[in-house]
Order: C-alpha cells, then structure tokens, then sequence
C-alpha cells in the first residue's frame, strides 16, 4: 500500500524563481512607462514651477499612474532586497528581523508617497 504523506510543492527547480524574475520585469517595466510619462510632461508641458508640477499630477490618469507605480516601486524593491537577505543572511532570527523592518519601511514610505500624491 502506497502512503502519501505531505504535500507535492516543489519547493526547489527550475521555474521556482520564475515569478520573482517576472514580478522584477514588469514592475521595472511599469517605470520606465512612468519615467517617460512624466518626461514628455515636464519637457512639453512649458516652463517649470509648483504650478506646472500639481497641473501634472491633477489629472486622474496621472494620479492612477502615479500610485500604480509606487506600488510596483514599493513591490520590485521587496523582491530585490529579500532576496538579498535571503541569499546573505544565513541566521534566521536576523534574516527574519530585517524582512519584517524592509516591509515596514516599504509600507511607511508607499503610505508617505501616496499621501503626498493626494495632497496635489
């Protein structure tokens, strides 16, 4: 009789990291988008002061753009530094430690950004 104990992830192979990889591209992608976006506004839009940068930033689009970018900021900056400390930080006491503080300083600057954004 067969026993079938556990689970059947895989936790180790060669797609394991394939999300990661493609979370990094598309977020990457999602910025440089923004980056030419905001490019094309400030070189064309005429001369640069408060008034220009909050007329940028007052339509809807912009502002949506915006905030779906400092989540994919907020995001591709996870992957990369948890991957950083997963791959560097062998104790797991302080790999956990500084997971839990990149999060916290990840979600405290998104939530700064985006206060910022909606105060435009």
């Amino acid at each position: 009789m067969q026993q079938n104990y556990g689970s059947k992830r895989i936790v180790v192979g060669a797609h394991y990291g394939m999300r990661d990889w493609l979370s990094q591209r598309v977020t990457a992608g999602l910025m440089a988008l923004f980056t030419i976006v905001l490019i094309a506004q400030v070189l064309f839009g005429g001369p640069l002061g408060y008034d220009r940068w909050a007329a940028i930033f007052s339509s809807q689009w912009m502002k949506l753009l915006t905030f779906v970018v400092i989540v994919s900021l907020a995001w591709h900056a996870w992957v990369g530094v948890r991957d950083i400390w997963m791959d560097y930080v062998k104790p797991v006491g302080t790999r956990l430690t500084l997971q839990v503080f990149t999060i916290v300083w990840l979600v405290g600057c998104a939530g700064w950004a985006v206060q910022v954004l909606w105060r435009l």
